[in-house]
């Protein structure tokens, strides 16, 4: 049996490292021109995932006292720091633009139907996550809370595709291409990017409109999904990408 000498080693490695369909997925589900006429036809919609008080304030639920969420002081404190600083900026952001173009934004957030919440996902019950109808946990940031009469869609589990009819709804719409922003990176966020990808929805995922706990969470979970499930942009390439293409279609 012949061993690889260093140099073979080398290129395996580099074979290994290196995406084989990233050309593939690229052409088909990156490039691909129906992505950009459906944006110029405004067939698109923010998607805001889980921005409430359940998981996404300080002093309040899952963080109601620190160090009993399970997640560590700095790496709350970095996940608060992102959260305020960078995250709610740019989605507040987005969503005046959606609104100035009377685009959808549909915010989703965690909320059980009863106040027990006996109607939980299995997952939700074992992590005892519970945001009841009314409950403070259960509002959205005052920030970036819904206005007048954007879509709400409530959700007990990580994907909102798997749990509720939100594809229905986009359907009725006419709506194939999603700006994605929210909590987690790694969670929430991650799974709804892979299930519309994989329901045929193109999927534009704003990277500093995202965080999570982490940073190496955050990042090892943008390098997964981008150009595999989605199209990553940060906010201001994603309102310069919008105005350019909604605005001249406009004036056309």
């Amino acid at each position: 049996m012949e061993l690889n000498t260093g140099t073979e080693m080398e290129l395996n490695i580099d074979m290994i490292n290196e995406d084989p369909l990233k050309d593939i997925y690229l052409e088909s589900i990156i490039e691909n021109p129906e992505r950009e006429e459906s944006i110029q036809q405004k067939h698109i919609a923010l998607l805001v995932i889980d921005m409430q008080y359940l998981d996404a304030a300080r002093g309040c639920g899952v963080f109601a006292e620190t160090g009993k969420s399970g997640v560590p002081p700095e790496a709350e404190e970095y996940y608060f720091y992102t959260l305020e600083n960078t995250v709610i900026p740019n989605i507040q952001k987005l969503q005046k633009l959606f609104r100035d173009q009377k685009l959808e934004i549909i915010h989703t957030r965690i909320q059980s139907l009863t106040k027990d919440g006996r109607d939980r996902s299995p997952g939700h019950k074992r992590l005892n996550l519970l945001a009841s109808p009314g409950s403070r946990e259960a509002d959205f940031l005052d920030e970036i809370a819904p206005i007048g009469d954007e879509i709400i869609i409530n959700k007990t589990a990580s994907g909102v595709f798997t749990s509720t009819n939100i594809e229905y709804i986009l359907k009725n719409l006419g709506i194939d291409t999603l700006y994605v922003c929210g909590v987690y990176t790694n969670e929430c966020v991650s799974t709804t990017v892979r299930d519309a990808s994989d329901l045929g929805f193109y999927v534009n995922l704003i990277e500093d409109g995202c965080t999570t706990v982490t940073e190496e969470f955050h990042e090892f979970t943008i390098r997964i999904l981008k150009d595999r499930y989605a199209r990553v942009l940060n906010t201001e390439e994603a309102i310069a990408e919008l105005k350019s293409k909604i605005l001249t279609k406009g004036k056309n």
